[in-house]
């Protein structure tokens, strides 16, 4: 959707976020070989699942520190190639505010994505967040005077079935609820976190949208390690959170963390940049498929018939959006 490309976010925030901006400023490049795009898609979708599976494993450590862990392995990553494109730390003049704008919004993005999948099962949380692509285009038409259809509100509706069928909220579902982790108000408390976190990534992603090509993309994952790092440490230090793992398992997991995130992003943006972002953006519905047989395979957990049909309706929301972007910048390019 940022210049006639289609990008989402995976679930690992990363799902909020952050990958699609290093698609930005880059012009189309025809495949090298023939579904060697959809390969690197696949193996970001993998990452991102994976860095989310060990989200959930790690024990006693909040989601806001695991955060701070992926933005600081992000820094020491990104700053290398800003130095090789001497890009600069601060970005045009114009363009501040949107960089900060878009470091707020995509790292909070991130932060309620890790608390959503501590709060409640793996796949549920990874389906919610998943529908931000949904939310782009209708901010995009109220901020940006984008072009809206019928079928946008169609599929805005059919993703928020979706979340409906996981939130399972009681005054439609009963009192005795099944597939819950723990009680129903850390359930709820994840719903509502993974919801504004796709809203938040979906914001980030129309400020990407404004800035367009006059940001090197490189600047936007700079300005969203920095801030959300930043962020991170000043929620830490207010809750008294900021706990080292006192398990060398743990420690080592929160590496491989971060390490997932920057190897998900990679690929993803090798991914955009050899093939149309519109059968990438298909192949990134394996997050969800990944987010359940992952949940099943490692945590021990069976989705129920509800989950499985709230990620159909956001499944084919988000399918149906790249559809007919990819459809629609078809014709324009014919």
């Amino acid at each position: 959707m940022l210049s006639g490309r289609l990008c989402f976010p995976s679930c690992g925030g990363d799902n909020a976020d952050d990958a699609e901006t290093q698609s930005v400023g880059k012009a189309a490049v025809k495949p090298v070989s023939p579904g060697l795009g959809l390969l690197y898609s696949l193996l970001a979708s993998v990452f991102f699942s994976v860095a989310s599976l060990l989200v959930k494993k790690i024990e006693g450590i909040h989601a806001v520190e695991i955060s701070a862990i992926r933005c600081f392995f992000q820094m020491l990553f990104v700053i290398p190639a800003m130095i090789y494109y001497k890009t600069g730390f601060l970005g045009p003049h114009g363009m501040r505010i949107f960089l900060f704008l878009r470091g707020v919004l995509g790292s909070s993005a991130m932060i309620l994505l890790y608390y959503a999948v501590l709060q409640m099962p793996l796949a549920d949380a990874t389906v919610i967040m998943f529908s931000n692509p949904v939310f782009t285009a209708l901010l995009a038409w109220i901020f940006l005077k984008e072009r809206c259809t019928i079928w946008d509100a169609v599929f805005t509706i059919s993703t928020l079935t979706g979340v409906v069928l996981i939130a399972k909220p009681p005054f439609l579902f009963g009192e005795n609820l099944s597939g819950i982790e723990g009680d129903y108000t850390n359930h709820i408390k994840g719903t509502v976190a993974a919801f504004t976190g796709a809203v938040g990534a979906a914001c980030a992603m129309v400020i990407l949208r404004k800035m367009g090509r006059s940001v090197h993309h490189y600047l936007s994952v700079w300005y969203y390690a920095v801030l959300g790092f930043v962020e991170c440490i000043i929620i830490l230090l207010i809750m008294h959170e900021w706990t080292l793992p006192s398990c060398g398992l743990d420690r080592a997991i929160l590496m491989a963390i971060g390490i997932l995130g920057i190897g998900g992003q990679t690929f993803l943006t090798k991914a955009l940049q050899i093939e149309k972002a519109g059968p990438v953006a298909l192949m990134r519905t394996m997050d969800v498929v990944l987010a359940f047989v992952l949940q099943f395979l490692f945590l021990n957990r069976m989705p129920t018939w509800w989950s499985i049909g709230g990620a159909l309706c956001v499944i084919s929301s988000t399918s149906g959006v790249a559809l007919r972007k990819w459809y629609s910048n078809s014709r324009l390019n014919n």
